[in-house]
């Protein structure tokens, strides 16, 4: 479905960089409806969803113009981290605790920390998939403010419940990843470990 919408926007010449920063607009939608509350948090659900269909548009026109650049590689994973906040805290606003959303923002951050760490010890950045990748975060998160929006009377249940349940799971994710970089960098050459 990306490539289908990207397709025409990488024929017109769209730079993959705008479009990433149009995520970070359209996750600031998010929040709006999901502050207001009620039945909006509908909305916001699928603006969230919106928003990370955005998010891998970049890539998409990036790789299929032969655009990816360094800068274009840090400003995607920049940005992934200010929408990660901006979703939480739409999520805390239909009713999840903020200490879980907290806990849940660190688990998102030790993922792509330890990710980031392993590409620079010498490992393969790419290939270490986990259960807790970014568009299982996203359709998570939706369905989360979403339903909150569905089933108001007991938003904050909805809420909490789909917050708790992509909390573990990011914290088991983070355990995936960690195993799998252990074992990544012990069988590189002791020269490449350094």
């Amino acid at each position: 479905m990306v490539y289908r919408i990207g397709r025409p926007l990488a024929r017109r010449g769209v730079q993959p960089d705008v479009l990433t920063v149009s995520s970070v607009w359209l996750a600031g939608a998010v929040f709006v409806p999901a502050q207001v509350g009620g039945r909006w948090a509908m909305l916001a659900g699928w603006t969230l969803v919106a928003s990370g269909l955005f998010d891998n548009l970049d890539g998409c026109v990036a790789v299929l113009e032969d655009r990816t650049t360094r800068w274009g590689y840090v400003l995607d994973s920049s940005v992934d981290r200010v929408n990660d906040v901006i979703y939480l805290a739409a999520v805390v606003s239909v009713g999840a605790p903020l200490r879980l959303a907290i806990a849940c923002g660190f688990g998102f951050f030790m993922l792509e920390y330890v990710r980031a760490r392993a590409g620079n010890a010498g490992g393969d950045e790419v290939g270490r998939v986990t259960i807790a990748e970014r568009p299982n975060r996203v359709i998570f998160l939706a369905a989360s403010i979403h339903f909150g929006g569905v089933f108001l009377a007991h938003r904050s249940l909805v809420a909490t419940t789909g917050l708790a349940c992509m909390t573990a799971l990011t914290a088991y994710g983070v355990l995936q990843l960690l195993t799998t970089v252990r074992r990544q960098l012990l069988a590189l050459p002791a020269e490449s470990r350094a």
